[in-house]
């Protein structure tokens, strides 16, 4: 695949304490939308366009009876589109904004969104009787290190477990922000990678680790924005995913990543 890098990273988590240290989360501005278009966007449709071709296996996967969430999200999304500039939203199809007619099917809603959007998204629902947020339905096209089969059905726990920093205490106040989560404040959060390889699909098992980058190679950052869905009361982890050469990050960007390898 060929390799789609943004031209400049518009927030830096690093930067400021409040985003530098976990879990970082701040409130998403008033109107602000949940769903971003940038500069690679065409680039990084035309990845997404082929995983879901040729890898759909690896990029999306649904557990049982998550059906509800899943079709509230596509109608939350199709919603967000049909008032968003470059997007024609019609009964049966919608026109991306690299001009790419994607059909509009209720039947594979999953498969659908991934090719609308350049975010991946997370459903994570709690069972009832449940103590955590397990991940219900998943698009990850551009996995950052980890891989959707060892994720998809497990709980929060689970899900962070190779992450050093996420602790008994972590745990639970990352639990306490899913069960508290209101749907009309959504929040966000930024990390930080550097890696020298700058392809956007780079799945892992747990047991792999990320190489240690070795030169001056790319920031990878994603944008993570957490949010309520009314009906079923779904969370909808969304990610957003910058990958930028160093040498176009600002000077300021640069100096204050000395000595950094990620930012969580």
């Amino acid at each position: 695949m060929d390799h789609v890098l943004q031209d400049h990273l518009p927030s830096a988590p690093w930067m400021a304490e409040a985003t530098r240290r976990l879990p970082g989360l701040q409130p998403l501005e008033s109107g602000a939308p949940w769903l971003q278009r940038d500069e690679a966007f065409a680039g990084q449709m035309a990845v997404r366009d082929q995983l879901v071709a040729e890898r759909r296996a690896e990029v999306i996967a649904q557990m049982p009876g998550c059906q509800g969430a899943v079709a509230e999200l596509y109608g939350a999304v199709l919603r967000g589109l049909a008032g968003c500039d470059g997007y024609a939203v019609g009964r049966g199809a919608c026109v991306r904004p690299d001009g790419v007619d994607v059909p509009l099917d209720e039947g594979d809603p999953l498969g659908t969104l991934a090719r609308l959007v350049q975010q991946d998204l997370c459903v994570l629902e709690k069972p009832e009787g449940g103590m955590e947020h397990v991940m219900s339905a998943a698009i990850l096209c551009f996995p950052a290190s980890w891989s959707l089969a060892e994720k998809i059905g497990h709980p929060l726990s689970r899900i962070h477990g190779p992450v050093t920093e996420y602790d008994g205490l972590m745990e639970r106040r990352v639990q306490r922000v899913f069960d508290h989560l209101r749907e009309d404040s959504p929040v966000w959060r930024q990390n930080a990678l550097i890696y020298d390889d700058p392809q956007l699909f780079q799945p892992r098992r747990m047991d792999a680790r990320r190489p240690k980058p070795t030169g001056a190679g790319y920031l990878r950052s994603e944008k993570q924005v957490l949010m309520r869905l009314p009906v079923t009361r779904a969370v909808v982890f969304s990610i957003h995913t910058y990958v930028v050469a160093m040498e176009d990050l600002t000077a300021d960007q640069r100096a204050g990543l000395a000595g950094v390898d990620r930012v969580t």
